[in-house]
């Protein structure tokens, strides 16, 4: 593995095996980053299938062409890995959680809210079906009074038609048209809203990914930038090489007086800088997960709320209601004799009309059509939470991450290293004698 690096760090290949094996490598290289590449847009990004594998293709042949040609861009390739577990890292894991958020758990709680809708639709129509069935109950019950009345008075004093007029909606078809439409136009508005949040979201999340990627790649070559030009940056580490050059001048406790200022950069220990930033990142990282949550406590109350609509519409009894009418018809007998008399005056009972009407108002039925509710995916909660996971280890990895990157970039400059450590050196030196 030794070799294989230093043939793969080397500016120029030495002979033909050389760079035959460089082409292996950077070939083994491009073929995996192309594979990720094209799962990338095709599953995350939601690009056609023709266009994923022409850019994947594209991609791959121009990514090994700059890797055999190019030595600096190795370097920066190779440091882009490590990147990864930095911030810019992180925001491309932040980009695949809210993809992942709008393309699963928002039209689920969509749909549910649909169910919801269905119900109150459901309840709507069979509670306003049966107010039309009273209707023709009163109707029913208005002609059987009239035919009373008509038979208990005289028929010097019967009217021409005693019975009471309804004006009433026979025809139901028009109520239920309405309801539909009204259905109908939710059901399309919830729809566009549902695509317009899709489609925006896609579109911001290819914006976000595209423009992530390149400052990833801009991040890796400002490292190299800062690396090869300033002598002092990324530069505190005791390497092997510090500590050789302090052995051989007989200097080693330059390196011990000023343990508390140089970090080893194989070792656990982080500066105290590096704690307060992780803990900084730490708290983001801590704030996007509760929004995350929060959508996802949303996806929940609305799985429950539409499943227990669901079940208790199903369980609505029917409420009977009772019409009872009473009707009594009496004639006085020679009232002007009592009044005489001062006697009480008697009548005679001619009808008594006393009847009770039974009716059930309905307010749900099994021909209603109601899309079952949709529960929450537990495979979209675990992949969240693995993302979350990572970018929690991203924060405490990312100064290790960084170490990595100085020590790549050490490995591709090794004349370019031992100036740098040549110059802490002389810095450690200079701190000395002035103490």
């Amino acid at each position: 593995m030794a070799d294989l690096w230093w043939i793969y760090s080397k500016p120029v290949p030495a002979d033909g095996r050389e760079l035959w094996i460089l082409f292996l490598q950077c070939s083994c290289i491009t073929a995996v980053i192309g594979g990720l590449f094209y799962n990338w847009m095709f599953v995350s990004l939601e690009y056609s299938w023709h266009l994923s594998v022409a850019m994947a293709i594209s991609f791959s042949l121009l990514l090994l062409l700059t890797l055999l040609l190019v030595h600096p861009a190795r370097c920066v390739f190779s440091m882009i890995m490590p990147t990864l577990g930095t911030k810019q890292g992180r925001k491309l894991l932040f980009s695949t959680c809210i993809m992942i958020a709008v393309v699963n758990i928002t039209p689920n709680i969509i749909s549910n809210i649909k169910t919801i809708l269905q119900v109150i639709q459901c309840i709507c129509k069979n509670s306003s079906d049966s107010l039309l069935n009273s209707t023709a109950l009163l109707e029913k019950v208005s002609w059987e009074f009239g035919d009373a009345v008509q038979e208990a008075i005289p028929s010097m004093y019967k009217p021409m038609n005693g019975h009471f007029r309804f004006s009433l909606l026979q025809n139901s078809s028009l109520i239920y048209q309405k309801m539909h439409l009204t259905g109908e136009k939710i059901s399309r508005e919830f729809l566009s809203v549902e695509v317009l949040v899709k489609d925006s979201v896609r579109v911001a999340n290819r914006l976000a990914a595209g423009f992530f990627m390149l400052y990833l790649c801009f991040e890796s070559s400002w490292y190299l930038k800062n690396y090869l030009t300033n002598l002092c940056f990324d530069n505190f580490y005791i390497t092997k090489k510090l500590e050789r050059l302090a052995v051989d001048r007989r200097a080693a406790h330059l390196l011990v007086g000023s343990s508390k200022k140089l970090i080893r950069p194989t070792g656990l220990k982080l500066s105290r800088e590096e704690v307060v930033l992780c803990l900084v990142q730490a708290m983001l990282v801590t704030v996007a997960l509760m929004l995350m949550l929060v959508v996802v406590a949303m996806d929940h109350f609305a799985f429950s709320v539409a499943d227990t609509a669901v079940r208790k519409a199903a369980q609505f009894p029917a409420v009977p209601v009772a019409l009872s009418i009473k009707y009594k018809v009496e004639v006085g007998i020679l009232p002007f004799l009592f009044k005489i008399f001062w006697r009480p005056s008697e009548a005679l009972l001619l009808r008594d009309f006393n009847r009770t009407y039974q009716h059930h108002l309905i307010f749900s039925s099994a021909h209603c059509r109601i899309s079952p509710p949709r529960p929450p995916s537990p495979s979209v909660l675990l992949v969240v939470g693995l993302l979350f996971c990572i970018l929690y280890a991203t924060v405490f990895l990312e100064t290790y991450a960084r170490r990595l990157c100085r020590r790549i970039a050490a490995s591709f400059f090794q004349s370019w290293e031992e100036k740098r450590v040549l110059h802490l050196y002389r810095k450690l030196s200079r701190r000395h004698r002035k103490e």
